[in-house]
């Protein structure tokens, strides 16, 4: 098995930081901060409650948490998140579950860069006046 290569994507991950700083200068520092924590909390858990479905195969409201995963990465800038969630609900719209296994797998790695790197643009955030 020489010839075998391991294939590791890569995902450039696309934000807009408008929408957080935005918050932060209608809402001031300390508001904004906890909005932005409690949504970013809510993404991942609604992240997670999504894989839980995937794992367990019940895609009955998988469109739906989908629809709520691409509203609230919008609502943060997300942009890659937010079209890779829209390209996870055309697969399912349209049955094609090889499509459905590979975007899934893309949004997780999406979800992940998103969420880490988001983390520390809070953390610049923290330090820069709006």
């Amino acid at each position: 098995m020489e010839n075998v290569v391991a294939l590791q994507p890569k995902e450039r991950v696309r934000q807009d930081a408008e929408p957080i700083a935005t918050m932060y200068r209608n809402l001031g520092t300390s508001s904004a901060e906890q909005v932005v924590t409690r949504a970013l909390g809510e993404l991942a858990l609604t992240m997670a409650g999504l894989a839980s479905q995937v794992r367990a195969h019940e895609m009955g409201d998988l469109i739906r948490q989908l629809r709520r995963l691409q509203r609230m990465a919008e609502n943060l800038g997300m942009v890659s998140l937010s079209i890779v969630a829209g390209d996870l609900r055309i697969c399912m719209d349209l049955g094609d579950t090889t499509a459905f296994a590979a975007v899934w797998a893309r949004l997780l790695r999406i979800a992940e860069r998103s969420l880490s790197s988001d983390k520390a643009q809070l953390d610049q955030l923290d330090h820069t006046p709006f």
